[in-house]
């Protein structure tokens, strides 16, 4: 079947046309900058593959957007997605590694963990290893390399799919520019993090070209005995090459081909702390975990038409491939004996070490055992994700102004190969050495494809401060899983057990902008949400729907920012997932909640307080995001375990604040950015948080200063967790998890 769909696939690409508009920007920050200071404009155009493109189109949208610029991004000098995202109200995030390596994104208060609940894409295509078979797959593109990042929530994100309750999150890549263009940033600092990104591009008559490097590594923040640090690399390489024709030609065209690697190479671990040790060493790292690893390779592959007709009308054409491997090498349960019962889960050990007291000495190497005491699960998996999708864009004159038609398809097809086994060691005086060699494929053994059809119809009319947006998407997916049993490594198929599932859902929204001053708009919206199910072997698992609401107000004048949203979140079938990151047995299968509700308010404000004449610039922005989970159903699953009507979802924060405060003086520039997140409970429940189950709220300060020594060269100071403050951010996967201590990087831009 998968064989028969990549036929399909290559069939389609003949015959469909159209994706995304490819209008050409300069990969400059000076572009951006421009950009973003248009005003009263009727029209912006923007780069290829953006679901924005910019400020202006963010605050003209009738749904809840925001768009973050190349200049908003060099501001603290990230690298790390959650850091990234903390100004955007309704995005909830919580840390895991301290780097933003694997993060867990909710967008208005869906499933976290993963962020298995957002459509993630780079350049408008999606980016998820499998996001239809397996959408919680340990990948993120590399926030670092990234030009622009988009967050789309709300009724207007109708194009975008296939998970619609929450949002979309699009990472936007270093475009062609249309001169010649170099540039080098690079960081070093605390705990020997290195970060260098380098490109080069031009483009020259009809063609044009971009390649960027990224380097990304740690020693880490956490360490064991003897002091071994656990870090991580990262290579990214990509790039683009463009043929066009004149920019002047009645009917312009484009074919451009993007190709991307990247690898990791990280000591990262399942493994956390009692809470015992938590309080007393938070950065430490018991030995049972010294073997631990990950290791990655992702490729990806795009090629993408354009074609601008005369009258009005674009269509735009991509097919793409994206491949990903990863191997979790990782302790994953402790023996003391060699009785039946005398195995536990690092889970199981962590969350109770007084119970499992002989466990935990195993585990942190106070006590030699000689034989099986340590398990380490070998997680191999593959994926594969690929297909064509089309966009059509058309403007024609409607009631006395225009009416703008889009309309898009794509065929995709994705597939997760688990071939997984577990190996057994041994731990004396501290070293672990290996015992028995586990058979390939004798843990799990299955592979899960997809193969699924979108297709949309998105209507947007303008008149007299009147903006009214209609759509209709629709999602049909097939769902079909080969479990070829731990009994049978080779695949012959004779103990072969297999399982589908099927869902089609077709899904309206309504979105309505009215400006009732030049400064001033009033917008509202209404959609339905979906989730796609996975495979049950013995029954069918329905997909998730929602109905959502939003209202809000925005103000935009010249030195003054405000939006305010309200949103309503009715589940009727809301989804969870049995996975080891959450606390689970790791099989990803999926569980009903049933019916759920999600409310909140976000708000976002932007104030540039001083004059224009003034040489002194002193901007600054506040961000406020309020959640409010409830599920409505009594359930059992083993990842949760015994849930009650009135339970509030885990892992979302119920308060975040974020303040960011600048300086800018002539060459010199300074931020401060703080951020608050309150209580948040790691297990459904109400009411008071049991200790056990409770991630303390914490407020972190980072900081950044930079110095433009000319136009083509700035120095820049960033410092992250200025207070060195040591804070909680999760007890999964096992065990207590800290947050990135104080860390303090120099940096160097150059710009050509």
């Amino acid at each position: 079947m998968y064989h028969t769909a990549g036929r399909l696939a290559l069939a389609l690409s003949i015959s469909l046309l159209g994706l995304e508009a490819m209008a050409q920007t300069s990969a400059t920050d000076s572009i951006s900058e421009s950009r973003d200071s248009v005003r009263h404009i009727s029209e912006v155009v923007v780069y290829a593959r953006q679901m924005l493109g910019s400020k202006f189109e963010a605050r003209n949208r009738t749904g809840s957007a925001y768009y973050l610029s190349p200049k908003e991004l060099a501001k603290f000098g990230y690298t790390d997605i959650s850091r990234m995202l903390r100004a955007v109200p309704g995005v909830n995030i919580y840390e895991e590694d301290g780097y933003g390596l694997r993060p867990n994104i909710s967008l208005r208060g869906t499933k976290a963990e993963r962020s298995e609940r957002i459509s993630l894409m780079e350049d408008g295509i999606l980016a998820a290893p499998a996001p239809y078979a397996a959408p919680a797959a340990y990948y993120f593109p590399n926030a670092a390399r990234m030009y622009a990042i988009e967050v789309l929530k709300g009724s207007s994100q109708v194009q975008y799919g296939p998970f619609t309750t929450g949002g979309a999150v699009n990472m936007v890549s270093t475009p062609i520019p249309k001169t010649f263009h170099a540039g080098l940033r690079s960081s070093y600092g605390s705990y020997g993090t290195f970060n260098s990104y380098v490109h080069v591009g031009n483009d020259h008559k009809h063609i044009g070209y971009l390649i960027e490097y990224l380097r990304y590594q740690s020693k880490g923040f956490k360490k064991d005995e003897p002091n071994e640090r656990t870090g991580f690399y990262r290579n990214d390489v990509v790039g683009k090459l463009r043929l066009h024709s004149d920019e002047g030609a009645e009917t312009r065209q484009a074919l451009e081909l993007k190709l991307g690697f990247a690898n990791e190479h990280s000591d990262e671990s399942y493994v956390g702390l009692s809470e015992q040790d938590f309080a007393s060493r938070p950065y430490y790292r018991y030995r049972g975990a010294q073997m631990d690893n990950l290791r990655t390779r992702h490729v990806q592959t795009a090629l993408t038409h354009l074609i601008d007709f005369t009258g009005g009308m674009k269509v735009t054409t991509s097919v793409y491939y994206n491949y990903f491997w990863r191997n979790w090498y990782k302790l994953n349960d402790v023996r003391v004996g060699d009785q039946k019962g005398e195995k536990r889960t690092i889970e199981e050990v962590l969350a109770d070490p007084e119970t499992n007291a002989r466990y935990l000495d195993v585990l942190t190497g106070a006590t030699d055992r000689l034989g099986e005491a340590l398990m380490l699960r070998a997680n191999q998996r593959s994926y594969h994700s690929r297909g064509i999708q089309t966009k059509v864009e058309y403007r024609l004159p409607f009631l006395s102004s225009y009416l703008q038609l889009e309309a898009g398809a794509r065929y995709h097809a994705d597939l997760e190969d688990r071939f997984q086994h577990d190996d057994s060691y041994s731990i004396e005086g501290g070293k672990m050495s290996l015992f028995r060699a586990g058979l390939p494929g004798s843990q799990s053994n299955r592979i899960t494809t997809a193969h699924a059809f979108a297709s949309y119809l998105l209507g947007k009319w303008t008149r007299a401060g009147w903006t009214i947006t209609a759509g209709l998407r629709l999602e049909d997916v097939e769902l079909y899983k080969r479990d070829y049993t731990t009994q049978d490594p080779r695949r012959t198929g004779h103990l072969r057990i297999e399982g589908s599932n099927h869902a089609t859902a077709l899904l309206p929204s309504l979105g309505i902008n009215y400006r009732i001053l030049r400064p001033l708009s009033i917008f509202a919206g209404v959609h339905q949400g979906f989730a796609p199910p996975s495979v049950m072997t013995y029954y069918k698992q329905k997909p998730e729907k929602s109905i959502n609401l939003e209202a809000g107000l925005r103000l935009t004048t010249e030195d003054l920012k405000v939006e305010a949203i309200g949103y309503y979140n009715d589940y009727s079938n809301m989804l969870g997932s049995d996975l080891a990151a959450a606390g689970g047995q790791g099989t990803l299968d999926q569980f009903t909640v049933g019916a759920a509700r999600v409310q909140g308010f976000e708000f976002l404000a932007s104030w540039q307080p001083l004059p224009k004449s003034w040489e002194v610039r002193l901007p600054v922005q506040v961000s406020y995001t309020l959640t409010d989970t409830q599920m409505k159903n009594e359930f059992y699953s083993s990842a949760w375990g015994e849930v009650f009507a009135g339970d509030e979802l885990p892992y979302i924060f119920r308060h975040a604040v974020n303040a960011q405060l600048g300086l800018e003086y002539k060459w010199l520039e300074a931020n401060l950015s703080i951020r608050y997140n309150s209580d948040m409970r790691t297990t459904p429940g109400q009411g008071r948080i049991a200790k056990a189950h409770l991630i303390p709220s914490h407020t972190i300060l980072d900081a950044s200063l930079k110095a433009r020594i000319n136009r083509y060269l700035t120095l820049s100071l960033n410092a992250v967790n200025l207070a060195n403050k040591v804070y909680l951010v999760s007890r999964h996967p096992s065990g207590l998890r800290p947050g990135h201590p104080f860390g303090i990087y120099g940096g160097v831009r150059i710009n050509l």
